[in-house]
């Protein structure tokens, strides 16, 4: 077989970055169901009109056919055709809807599993990744606190990783009614338009969004340059609020709806001081491009890493899941979980203690007296000590050079009759320090930082 080719965009780890990513996944899911979120998995695919039904996604969904189609489904009919999931909202809404009469509501739910999506692969954006997303879901009418609740859990299980040498977070929150009502007082219409023009000024810059404004929304100069100088709004404290009604004082801009939003603002960011001070920023040119988000919207970066982009991003939605008789509206925050690992593994930020669960390596003199080196591996096991067995009954420097070069910290040498031919007690080697102690397989067991491997800084 010629040698494969990497893919482009499908990240596999090496066994040491694997660790690195399920201690990542363990942090979260404790954190999410130490507040209380349910975990639950959907299918992989969902019909293809319902992930393209909300916002601008159609050429990143990776659409399902068989090798031989039974009819012919080149055309633009999308009837009955499926697509891989490329985030988890839309198919967390299909799951709500589906299974209301079992749920309890405002029902609480975390969720971690791979999407996929057809864009250009870059640093920390691919193809195929893990989401792991955490929403809080009403029949009917949802709380606002909930929008202040799930940044700041969301903060918890990030601040969690800070112990492995995961950097800070800054989360930057916008509320999209205050966006709404300051655009609609200026007497901008096509609010939808503006905000996707707002959400690419990292990217062009405001010099380009101010021409985009114009051109794609019938704004004149005087209301970009308004629109601009909201976006330019950020802190962290009641300040911000007082900012933004300066603004709209000059502008002569009055709405219940910005009002509405300034309140919700305020409320989050004074939560935020108390509960994660100097994590949770105002930043009012985060304007999340997809159409269905209503109230907060987020993004998070890891501070001294920005140039990666947000690796959690959510906000409020009102009617992404409705029956038609009862609207089911909703909050919930996402994150890149392999941008995340990526960046620490590229970055060279985290470690594993080791790339195998193995503490221990017994030794086997030789392969006749193999079983008695299965019966220790099996004694150390049934007390929760991960072993392995040495692979030949090689000289002992081999097996512990093996052991070496595998990161497993302990070999253990089955006790030899002596002379008379008594039995020897059994030893167990630090291959690290060198030490070598009499040990018994019902008794010995590892320090606490051996027995697992661990994930620590690199540093």
């Amino acid at each position: 077989m010629a040698r494969p080719t990497p893919l482009s965009g499908f990240p596999e780890w090496l066994p040491d970055g694997r660790i690195v990513e399920q201690h990542v996944l363990d942090v979260l899911r404790r954190t999410f169901e130490l507040h209380g979120f349910a975990g639950i998995e959907t299918r992989a695919v969902e019909p293809l009109d319902q992930l393209l039904r909300k916002g601008e996604t159609s050429k990143e969904v990776y659409v399902l056919r068989r090798l031989q189609e039974e009819t012919d489904t080149s055309g633009d009919d999308r009837a009955g055709q499926l697509g891989l999931h490329f985030d988890l909202t839309v198919p967390f809404a299909r799951y709500v809807l589906e299974n209301a009469g079992h749920l309890a509501f405002p029902f609480r739910r975390y969720q971690i599993q791979k999407v996929w999506r057809g864009e250009r692969p870059q640093d920390g954006r691919f193809r195929e990744f893990v989401q792991a997303d955490i929403d809080v879901v009403a029949a009917g009418e949802l709380a606002y606190h909930y929008e202040v609740e799930l940044p700041l859990v969301m903060a918890e299980a990030l601040g969690a990783l800070g112990s492995i040498g995961v950097p800070a977070v800054r989360i930057l929150v916008n509320n999209r009614k205050v966006a709404e009502g300051f655009y609609r007082g200026l007497g901008l219409d096509d609010v939808d338009g503006v905000l996707r023009s707002i959400d690419k000024l990292d990217k062009i810059g405001a010099g380009a969004v101010a021409a985009l404004l114009v051109a794609e929304t019938g704004a004149t100069a005087a209301q970009a340059d308004a629109c601009l100088a909201l976006a330019a709004i950020s802190g962290d404290d009641d300040g911000v609020i007082a900012r933004v009604r300066e603004l709209a004082t000059a502008h002569a801009v009055t709405s219940e709806l910005l009002e509405e939003g300034l309140g919700e603002l305020g409320a989050l960011l004074r939560a935020a001081a108390t509960r994660a001070p100097g994590v949770v920023v105002a930043d009012l040119k985060i304007a999340r491009g997809l159409d269905y988000y209503t109230g907060s919207v987020y993004e998070t970066l890891l501070v001294g890493h920005e140039q990666l982009g947000s690796i959690c991003s959510g906000g409020r939605y009102d009617t992404l899941a409705s029956d038609g008789t009862t609207t089911y509206p909703g909050v919930g925050l996402s994150i890149g979980v392999s941008r995340l690992v990526s960046r620490l593994l590229a970055g060279g930020l985290v470690r594993a203690t080791r790339s195998v669960p193995s503490a221990v390596l017994v030794a086997v003199t030789s392969e006749d007296l193999r079983p008695a080196s299965d019966a220790v591996a099996s004694a150390l096991r049934a007390r929760g000590i991960p072993v392995e067995v040495a692979p030949s009954a090689a000289k002992f420097g081999k097996q512990i050079r093996h052991a070496d070069r595998r990161g497993i910290p302990f070999v253990w040498f089955v006790g030899a009759p002596d002379e008379d031919g008594l039995p020897t007690p059994d030893q167990v080697k630090d291959i690290r320090s060198g030490d070598q102690l009499a040990a018994d397989a019902a008794t010995w067991e590892p320090s606490s930082d051996d027995w697992w491997p661990r994930v620590v800084p690199a540093t």
